[in-house]
């Protein structure tokens, strides 16, 4: 009954501290990890993002979306890709949002046009804090 009691508090306690953790500046960020298919090259890419982004902002969950795309100038381990293409997202329910929303959308239609430059296969979620 001890070890019931004391969950039931630890409960009670997270649901009431639940509100103050929820307003953070944390952010989700994807990244993937992309190679440059054929002879494409940066030029090629920098005009599909321009319209990938203008694509994912008309797309529930993106209005707020941020990309950055980034070029390795040394790696170590086992990274490897040309680029990494960055999406930062102002919350994991913008994140969620946009994943929901993606399919028929109109940014899944500009994927297509990213995908023919570059393999983008791999990404990751992160946190991320917003100092700004």
């Amino acid at each position: 009954m001890k070890t019931f009691s004391r969950s039931v508090l630890l409960s009670l306690l997270l649901i009431i501290a639940a509100p103050a953790f929820s307003d953070t500046k944390m952010s989700a960020v994807q990244i993937f990890e992309c190679e440059f298919n054929g002879d494409a090259g940066a030029a090629q890419l920098l005009e599909v993002t321009a319209d990938w982004i203008k694509a994912a902002r008309n797309t529930k969950g993106g209005k707020d979306i941020d990309v950055a795309i980034r070029f390795p100038i040394a790696e170590g381990g086992e990274a490897g890709g040309d680029f990494r293409f960055v999406i930062v997202f102002p919350s994991f329910s913008a994140w969620g949002a946009f994943t929901d929303a993606y399919e028929g959308s109109e940014v899944e239609g500009a994927d297509k046009n990213l995908f023919k430059i570059a393999d983008c296969g791999q990404s990751t979620i992160w946190e991320g804090i917003h100092t700004l």
